[in-house]
């Protein structure tokens, strides 16, 4: 279960995260240029749900447990090149 809270507005937007699973949960501060969102969305979801997406993109990949505690959503493409190509599909899944 991924648990995402806003906790900020502005520039950067803040978020807070709780990833939960029968092994226990991990928590995750999450930034977000405002741009970044926009770049990422389009504005055609909700800046919650872009990050609710991005957890479930990094959790395909890794661990909960290796997700950093802190980070900033440019980040992710410098970890994973085909963040850009594949996050559409994780915005439109449920």
């Amino acid at each position: 279960m991924i648990e995402v809270r806003q906790s900020a507005g502005g520039d950067p937007l803040k978020f807070e995260v709780v990833v939960r699973d029968e092994m226990g949960e991990t928590r995750h501060v999450v930034t977000m240029a405002p741009a970044t969102y926009q770049d990422l969305t389009a504005g055609a979801h909700s800046p919650v749900r872009c990050v609710e997406a991005a957890f479930r993109f990094l959790l395909d990949r890794e661990p909960k447990e290796n997700i950093l505690g802190r980070f900033d959503m440019a980040i992710v493409p410098h970890y994973y090149p085909e963040f850009a190509q594949r996050f559409p599909g994780y915005l439109s899944a449920r």
